[in-house]
């Protein structure tokens, strides 16, 4: 996963966007195309530590 932006970084750069006023909004749970609890999961074994 070299280079590769994880799915907490994606969604902090979405939020970022949304405060500076892109107009766009964040998916709703069970919609499609947003994170599902599966991908939470898995994102959280490959989470680096701080």
């Amino acid at each position: 996963m070299a280079g590769r932006k994880g799915l907490y970084a994606n969604i902090n750069a979405k939020k970022k966007r949304i405060k500076a006023g892109s107009g766009e909004r964040m998916r709703k749970p069970g919609t499609k195309g947003a994170p599902k609890k599966s991908d939470f999961k898995n994102a959280r074994k490959s989470a680096k530590k701080v």
